[in-house]
């Protein structure tokens, strides 16, 4: 993480409710996941993809394909975490065109707070419609060091200043110096839409309690995190979370 946004995040002034701090990427793969026979493919509603089917999830996630799949991949990701996106470049074709489509694998993205910049960015990603949800956040992980850059250009003082407003005012704040609001505003969120979701301080609590919950019963410490039917395979890239998708069946 550059250095200019983990001095914002270590500011208590800068975040909306008390958060830890976790790590993008700081966890190796861990265990073996789950592992059974070949499971068939299975058919989508008629006239429907798997990938068009979305659907929020109890915990607070954002669930592609069959809800009844066989196989179910949880990701915990920031949309400020490198790793994140490399993961996101890496497997968003197979992963959707393949696993997904198929109907054997379903994809649940599940936010987790890393710091101050991640809590504007979830919730201008899910101030849509919830299919616009995780198709915004690999275009967002794709554009990410474009906000790296604007952070660093926008200096310090600029960002202790946005930090030290008031809550209903601090994410908007912050979104505007990061460039995320001309983001969004690109891509369908209006600025006048993403300025209510900005101000949503109970939704922005919610994100860091679901983050709290992700760090004490999942053991969650850094992004992303995988787990495949309730197994936890900690972080890996694209190739070594694949192998463990055909393990579990998805071949």
């Amino acid at each position: 993480m550059p250095f200019r946004i983990r001095t914002l995040a270590l500011s208590a002034a800068a975040l909306p409710f008390a958060l830890a701090l976790s790590a993008c990427g700081d966890k190796k793969a861990e265990g073996t996941g789950p592992s059974g026979e070949p499971v068939a493919n299975v058919a989508p509603p008629a006239g429907k993809a798997w990938t068009d089917i979305v659907s929020k999830t109890d915990e607070g996630g954002y669930r592609m394909g069959n809800p009844d799949a066989p196989i179910k991949l949880v990701e915990y990701g920031a949309l400020s975490c490198s790793h994140c996106a490399e993961f996101a470049k890496e497997s968003n074709e197979k992963l959707q065109g393949d696993y997904i489509a198929s109907g054997r694998v379903s994809y649940e993205l599940r936010y987790f707070m890393l710091n101050a910049f991640d809590v504007p960015a979830s919730l201008l990603a899910t101030c849509g419609t919830t299919e616009a949800v995780i198709p915004l956040s690999e275009q967002f992980w794709a554009w990410q060091p474009n906000m790296f850059n604007n952070l660093q250009a926008a200096g310090d003082a600029k960002l202790q200043q946005a930090a030290a407003l008031p809550a209903n005012q601090r994410l908007q704040a912050i979104a505007q110096l990061a460039g995320m609001t001309d983001f969004f505003a690109a891509r369908g969120i209006s600025r006048d839409q993403g300025a209510a979701c900005l101000a949503d301080t109970a939704k922005a609590d919610l994100l860091a309690k679901q983050t709290e919950t992700a760090s004490t019963k999942y053991n969650v410490s850094g992004t992303p995190t995988f787990f495949i039917n309730d197994a936890s395979v900690g972080t890996a890239d694209w190739a070594t979370l694949e192998g463990k998708l055909k393990a579990a069946g998805a071949r």
